[in-house]
């Protein structure tokens, strides 16, 4: 997949450009085509469905369900496209492996330090396999070296599963040459 940086000034539309493509705003004119479906003419229930299977989000405020443990928030996106028992335990598992918190599937968020749920953020929102991750800053709340790091396992994640991450930085991060053989959109 691609990886999309959007750069600009506060005010810019950066976020506004990430809720249309993720079909949580309509567009006052024009369409979005996503995984080849016009958003534009789909009703509420096609929409929930697309977002579900095509669709992954990154916030910066991570947005866990403190009173879920960490599988669980990672168990609840299968439940939605019908994957459950075994299969997406197993899937939920091989996630945490490949974000470095195996063995922590049973933690609630609130054990974990920023980085850590952010990286539990990131396996939530891949779980599913979509097409698109959507990410909205998702490094606002952590500190330069942490940043980095999460930057570098959302590239390789999306590479590793073929997935386009479109995102936005804050000016710092992209100050800071995170953006090294990422495309940018200004």
């Amino acid at each position: 997949g691609e990886f999309v940086v959007l750069v600009g000034r506060s005010g810019s539309g950066k976020s506004t450009l990430l809720n249309l493509i993720g079909g949580l705003d309509r567009p006052s004119t024009g369409d979005v085509l996503i995984a080849g479906q016009s958003l534009g003419a789909l009703d509420q229930e096609g929409l929930s469905r697309l977002r579900r299977r095509e669709i992954g989000y990154v916030f910066q405020f991570f947005n866990l369900i403190p009173t879920l443990t960490v599988a669980e928030n990672l168990l609840l996106p299968l439940e939605l496209i019908g994957v459950d028992g075994g299969p997406a335990r197993e899937r939920a598992d091989g996630w945490l492996a490949r974000v470095g918190l195996d063995g922590r599937g049973d933690d609630y968020p609130d054990e974990l330090s920023g980085g850590e749920q952010q990286r539990v953020a990131l396996a939530r929102a891949l779980v599913h396999e979509p097409g698109l991750l959507l990410a909205d800053e998702p490094t606002g709340n952590l500190d330069l070296g942490t940043a980095r790091e999460v930057l570098r396992l959302l590239d390789d994640l999306c590479r590793q599963a073929g997935t386009t991450l479109v995102m936005w930085l804050g000016e710092l991060i992209t100050q800071r040459g995170v953006g090294n053989g990422i495309s940018l959109l200004i």
